[in-house]
């Protein structure tokens, strides 16, 4: 049992172990077709999910993600002391908005795709410290409206190049609470800010990996732990191109992890030449882990895993005026 308190290096030890106790995901047609599909809440016909707007359809989609996870743990939201959400868009304009309609204390949190992982990391550490008995961690995203923001919007009918990845269409949530049966949070892994140069706004994988593995690699440094002590070491959003850069980078680095690392954004969609390089954005890592993943651990079929999701922190006014992509990646480590 851990009985150490506080914070060595860059991760932080939870003494008192916060659970998460429930979950709830809502997923697209096309995510649902993969591996995720049987294990989720809600699985959308239609993208559009009956909205006049994919930024509409999107928010309805975080919604429903936090009002399921809510339901699914026996709760009524007024048992919720914070929601920490965050998203995509400007302003994160899905979370706040979906915080809006269902009335729970807000915390609003920016970290790109990583937001699923820092948004656990802080709720476990106010409910570690006894501020809060019950928090809800939530992110999701849809690929129509982050093609809009980000690249080109859809209508332009612009040709997609062979490094890119598909941003996910869903949305997740986890209940982490004090009280309760559920999987433990023992540590969380606060990442830095990694710019390796890319400036290819459709090379995600290749622009977060090496935030991903300095994360992965601290983690391993501060726990004392090697990969082998873990049954699966999930990275949340690189893809086929950036998983295997991700492995090369932590084998540089002493750590060779090819035994039991996985992609969300490698697994989250059938194999498929038009898939490129498989999902990312926030919610790729929000629908895999609240879904495929929490329900291997609750069967204990994982025992031990550590998540690591990654972010990409720009924006198209720094991509327009030539910035490179400084990328981030959070990391909890989960036990049952």
């Amino acid at each position: 049992m851990q009985t150490y308190s506080g914070m060595r290096g860059q991760t932080i030890y939870f003494k008192n172990l916060p659970k998460i106790i429930a979950s709830g995901t809502v997923a697209g047609p096309k995510e649902c077709a993969g591996i995720a599909g049987k294990y989720v809440d809600r699985a959308l016909c239609d993208d559009m999910f009956a909205e006049s707007t994919f930024e509409k359809a999107e928010c309805k989609m975080l919604y429903c993600a936090i009002e399921t996870a809510i339901s699914n743990a026996g709760l009524k939201k007024e048992c919720v002391d914070v929601l920490l959400s965050g998203d995509l868009l400007n302003q994160i304009i899905s979370a706040s908005f979906a915080a809006r309609d269902i009335a729970i204390p807000f915390l609003g949190v920016y970290s790109a795709c990583s937001t699923m992982s820092e948004s656990i990391a802080l709720g476990a550490a106010m409910v570690n410290a006894g501020y809060i008995h019950t928090a809800v961690a939530a992110t999701g995203s849809h690929f129509a409206s982050a093609e809009r923001q980000y690249r080109y919007p859809l209508e332009q009918g612009t040709t997609r190049p062979p490094q890119s990845q598909w941003t996910v269409t869903g949305a997740g949530a986890c209940v982490i609470s004090d009280a309760g049966d559920g999987i433990k949070i023992a540590n969380a892994t606060i990442g830095k800010v990694v710019d390796y140069g890319v400036t290819d706004v459709n090379n995600m994988g290749a622009a977060m990996a090496p935030a991903c593995a300095d994360t992965i690699v601290r983690h391993f440094k501060d726990t004392a732990t090697v990969p082998g002590d873990y049954d699966l070491i999930l990275s949340g959003d690189l893809g086929a191109l950036g998983g295997r850069i991700l492995k090369d980078l932590c084998f540089e680095k002493g750590y060779d992890i090819t035994g039991n690392h996985v992609d969300c954004g490698e697994i989250i969609y059938d194999v498929k030449p038009e898939e490129f390089q498989g999902g990312s954005g926030a919610g790729c890592s929000a629908v895999i882990f609240n879904s495929y993943i929490l329900s291997k651990l609750k069967a204990k079929i994982f025992k031990r895993v550590l998540f690591a999701a990654t972010g990409a922190l720009l924006s198209t006014v720094s991509s327009g005026q030539g910035e490179s992509i400084p990328c981030i990646s959070h990391a909890v480590q989960l036990e049952v």
